[in-house]
């Protein structure tokens, strides 16, 4: 066994799998990644189960160091620029660290989370059946709360297997895709301008519900109802008019209106966008959201196929500095064509 220390990390990071599922109708959350995709690549990339237990890293940085042996993780998700002892690292490729070195995250770019997958998992013990974290709850594994500096995984050696990029899905631009109701006939004409406005995701949302930001969508007959079951990506309009939308560490279960319901394949997209950006909601039906839903579904069980080998080359950089390179066609990982010239060609010049 190797160890992964936390050397330093930011809020919102903590170890999450694909959820824990079948027993919501006695309360207990799903929990689970908010990026079900980038989850599944990571994992991919390093041989484990698509849905197994990974780091969730939050918008700030984070640090990871290798101890007791060498570590093979790899990265999805938001882009971010990544580096193991200042030398530069690609996401949506997995590599290893050897004993001792760290590997640097900075900032998110253009998304919220990103995704650390661990070759072999994450070691803890299952709670409910998975080890996702829910601080609220205290459930989850190894540590029930977000991760913070000093805290150590224990993880397999790396196997030494060669290392693997992942060339990742295009994805889809637009508004994020819902299907109204179930209770979207509390809204009246408040509905078109949900759909017709600009919005965007509050500072202070969490893992439990995004807040939006934007117009206040107004009841028709109060913001109470009989509480009934939840979902990911439920939209309440609680009592002052701002939409929440539902995530992973929700409730399984709420009072207040919900006017329409993320689809399922566009969540983790909706899950990455920063706070701050402006967005819009477009309406769709049934049959269209079970569509892209069943597309969703095709695209996970085909992640493998888009895995490929990264050759890895050696360089002897004192001996491509002593060649001859000037006016021919010379490979950085060829040593054979650092001298192509013969010694013929040479005293005809």
């Amino acid at each position: 066994m190797s160890q992964l220390v936390i050397t330093a990390i930011g809020p919102a990071s903590s170890v999450q799998d694909g959820g824990r599922f079948g027993a919501q109708r006695y309360g207990l959350v799903p929990s689970g990644a908010m990026d079900r995709l980038a989850l599944a690549a990571a994992n991919c990339l390093v041989g484990n189960e698509r849905f197994a237990a990974a780091i969730e890293v939050g918008p700030l940085g984070a640090t990871f160091t290798a101890r007791e042996g060498p570590v093979r993780v790899a990265l999805a998700g938001a882009a971010r620029n990544a580096d193991i002892a200042k030398r530069p690292v690609a996401f949506d490729t997995s590599m290893t660290l050897a004993d001792g070195e760290s590997l640097n995250f900075g900032f998110a770019r253009g998304g919220t989370f990103s995704y650390l997958a661990i070759e072999g998992g994450v070691q803890g013990e299952p709670m409910f059946g998975s080890l996702a974290v829910n601080a609220r709850a205290g459930l989850g594994s190894p540590y029930p709360r977000p991760l913070q500096a000093g805290d150590k995984l224990q993880v397999a050696a790396a196997s030494g297997a060669v290392e693997r990029a992942i060339d990742p899905p295009s994805v889809t631009e637009g508004p994020i895709r819902v299907v109204m109701g179930p209770q979207d006939d509390e809204f009246g004409d408040a509905k078109q301008l949900f759909l017709d406005s600009e919005w965007k995701i509050s500072a202070t949302s969490d893992r439990m519900g995004y807040r939006l930001e934007g117009p206040v969508i107004k009841h028709l007959h109060g913001h109470n109802i009989v509480s009934d079951g939840t979902v990911n990506g439920s939209i309440q309009v609680p009592g002052n008019g701002a939409p929440i939308v539902l995530m992973p560490d929700r409730g399984t279960s709420g009072g207040y209106p919900k006017i329409a319901t993320l689809i399922s394949a566009d969540f983790g997209r909706f899950a990455q966008i920063p706070a701050g950006k402006v967005f819009q909601f477009r309406a769709v039906g049934m049959a269209e959201a079970q569509n892209e839903a069943r597309k969703f579904a095709a695209l996970l069980r085909t992640l493998p196929d888009r895995l490929r080998s990264i050759e890895s080359f050696d360089l002897n950089i004192e001996a491509l500095q002593d060649a001859n390179v000037a006016g021919h066609a010379i490979s950085a990982v060829d040593a054979g064509t650092w001298h192509a010239m013969s010694a013929d060609a040479l005293t005809q010049r």
